[in-house]
């Protein structure tokens, strides 16, 4: 049993320093994970990647008792918790479009970014909850690969499935991502 299964089920158990022990083991990889999603978020992003690890970790080991089989389970819900972050950030960005929320800021003092269009990310999350509803699995995989950016081993060996499984799988998902997508009227960028 790895460290992180041994402190994940300490958690799970009640013991509260254990989530303390928990972070330094898996802050580098979500962090990797973070940064890996966020380098295909459209130009002008605004989350940075340690924002994002530490709302999905706060989102994972919050108040609510959890419960992970294993370090993979863990991971998969952090990859659910940062596809989470950044849709709801896409729709609070949306909801702001033409000056909403806007408040006068010296612009000296500031750093500038140019956002970008959050439409991709949301026809994606739409087009993902009707993959959820139709076909759970193939959905597990696309959300491991592309929000938490693992590999074809990687997705296969927490999934238990051979990696030319998890290939088939993941080359069906995103063909029924890009046709639901494509046929809401969405063109996806790249």
């Amino acid at each position: 049993m790895s460290d992180v299964t041994r402190i994940l089920n300490a958690i799970e158990r009640g013991n509260a320093k254990a989530t303390e022990e928990l972070l330094p083991l898996v802050y580098e990889e979500l962090r990797s994970l973070a940064a890996h999603k966020l380098s295909h978020e459209a130009p002008g992003q605004t989350l940075q990647a340690t924002a994002l690890v530490h709302e999905a970790y706060l989102r994972l080991v919050g108040d609510e008792p959890q419960s992970w089989e294993n370090r993979g389970h863990f991971f998969g819900a952090a990859a659910e918790a940062m596809r989470r972050i950044l849709v709801e950030n896409a729709r609070r960005k949306r909801s702001a479009k033409r000056g909403g929320h806007l408040e006068r800021v010296d612009l000296e003092d500031q750093d500038i970014a140019i956002e970008g269009p959050s439409d991709d990310l949301l026809a994606l999350d739409e087009a993902l909850a009707a993959l959820i509803r139709e076909d759970p699995g193939t959905a597990e995989v696309v959300k491991l690969r592309y929000f938490a950016g693992l590999s074809l081993a990687q997705v296969a060996a927490i999934l238990g499935v051979s990696e030319r499984t998890a290939a088939r799988v993941w080359a069906y998902g995103r063909a029924w991502l890009l046709r639901v997508i494509t046929s809401s009227g969405h063109r996806p960028r790249g």
